[in-house]
């Protein structure tokens, strides 16, 4: 009786049979919890990095984030090669908790966490994300992801705007508090998980699937080698690359106008930390609430009308039409509208599509493949962003200088969805095909 009232209350957003219900219902708290925890921490993360530092130096840590990520992936992939599922995600996210709960109890003292502190939280929020994307991928089939994981993204649209709202009620408590009340939240997310794992396994059991793989390291190759021979993972992560140079660039002429603006602020004797901090809480407000309202009663009607690759051509065309009117009005006001409208798709439409793109991947696509695409090809945009703002700002370009640079690159950011949706084409035709874990709890 539960099961089919929760499918009722869940089919105004797309269709849940009710054997997926309660399933599907956890992964969706999940989700929430997880993107509140994490707006928690980029609400202190933000004027810690831009007080200290400005906004080059923010750009220029996204670029350090990519050193330390290619150590993660790299031990994160010797992990994969010797434990199974369950395992490797207990392992991966109760270490990164732990690390939360130091940083709580350094900034208690006010010593100097800024830069530290972005560094783990870029680390952080790409390796936990991809994995619980992950393991979605991993329990529902191709059908049932396309039906389930704009639900379940829908979660994370809601817990973003939570999570923002959140911050700006404790935003006056400090970082310490903040980053307090994100373990907590953290802890109930991991109890889910493993709700959520062991469920699965009493589901594949109870339809007499064998999943002897869930308990078996999941890759016999390393992710560099993964990516090195899978032209479908190559291309997707081309696409991931110009996705975040595009959007790294973006953040950061926002930066550069906030920042200004602060300054304006404070030398009227106001605070420009509290300025900052408010501006941002209210930003991420903003387009996580235009986020949720596509990812509930859009990003499933679009992919079930137009399909999966289809999808992917949204964005970027978004991109290049925003920059382009911002090429000609560089002002903060411009950028803020921009910026609000291109994470609201992104954080909605781009990344469930970009999600379910795996969902005719391998096991060792999903984990080891998904991990270092968004780590890596993450970071390596947020590289490519950096050299170009170094070298625009000693050549003193404009704001309207590089948001045309965007432009141009939306353009590069729409060949890859075009040899994105050629492979993806031939992976779905594949007759006889069997996707690990896809019997979806």
């Amino acid at each position: 009786m539960f099961h089919r009232l929760l499918a009722r209350l869940l089919r105004p957003f797309t269709r849940v049979h009710p054997e997926e219900a309660a399933t599907v219902g956890l992964m969706t708290i999940s989700a929430f919890l997880l993107l509140s925890a994490y707006y928690l921490l980029k609400t202190v993360r933000e004027p810690l990095i831009l007080l200290q530092g400005g906004a080059e130096v923010k750009l220029y840590a996204r670029a350090g984030q990519a050193l330390l990520m290619v150590g993660v992936v790299h031990l994160y992939g010797e992990l994969a090669r010797r434990v199974g599922r369950m395992k490797l995600l207990a392992i991966v996210f109760l270490f990164f908790i732990s690390n939360l709960a130091v940083f709580a109890a350094l900034a208690r003292f006010d010593l100097p966490i800024g830069l530290p502190f972005f560094l783990w939280v870029g680390v952080f929020s790409y390796t936990v994300v991809a994995q619980f994307w992950a393991l979605a991928a991993d329990i529902y089939s191709e059908e049932q992801g396309r039906r389930l994981f704009p639900v379940i993204g829908g979660g994370s649209s809601i817990g973003a705007v939570a999570g923002g709202v959140f911050a700006g009620w404790l935003v006056r408590f400090g970082p310490s508090v903040l980053m307090s009340v994100a373990v907590l939240i953290l802890l109930v997310w991991v109890a889910l998980i493993i709700w959520i794992e062991r469920r699965a396994i009493l589901h594949a059991r109870h339809d007499q699937v064998h999943d002897q793989a869930t308990e078996e390291p999941l890759s016999e190759h390393s992710p560099w080698h993964l990516l090195a021979h899978d032209k479908y993972l190559l291309v997707i992560a081309g696409m991931v690359v110009f996705l975040n140079w595009v959007n790294s660039s973006g953040e950061y002429l926002l930066d550069r106008t906030l920042v200004i603006a602060a300054k304006d602020v404070a030398a009227h004797g106001g605070s420009s930390q509290m300025f900052i901090g408010a501006f941002k809480a209210n930003y991420y407000t903003w387009y996580n609430s235009l986020g949720l309202a596509l990812e509930l009663f859009a990003v499933s009607r679009i992919l079930a009308v137009i399909g999966v690759r289809r999808a992917l051509w949204f964005m970027p065309l978004f991109a290049f039409f925003a920059y382009g009117c911002a090429m000609f009005f560089p002002v903060l006001a411009v950028m803020r509208i921009v910026k609000i409208g291109e994470n609201s798709l992104q954080y909605s439409l781009q990344d469930t599509t970009r999600h379910a793109l795996f969902l005719v991947a391998t096991r060792p696509e999903k984990f080891v493949g998904k991990t270092a695409i968004d780590t890596i090809a993450v970071r390596i945009g947020a590289i490519m962003s950096t050299i170009m703002v170094f070298a625009g700002a000693r050549l003193g370009w404009s704001t309207s200088v590089f948001a045309a640079i965007n432009v141009g690159l939306a353009l590069g950011w729409l060949g890859f969805v075009l040899l994105i949706a050629r492979q993806h084409r031939l992976r779905s035709a594949e007759v006889g095909r069997a996707v690990p874990g896809s019997g979806g709890a």
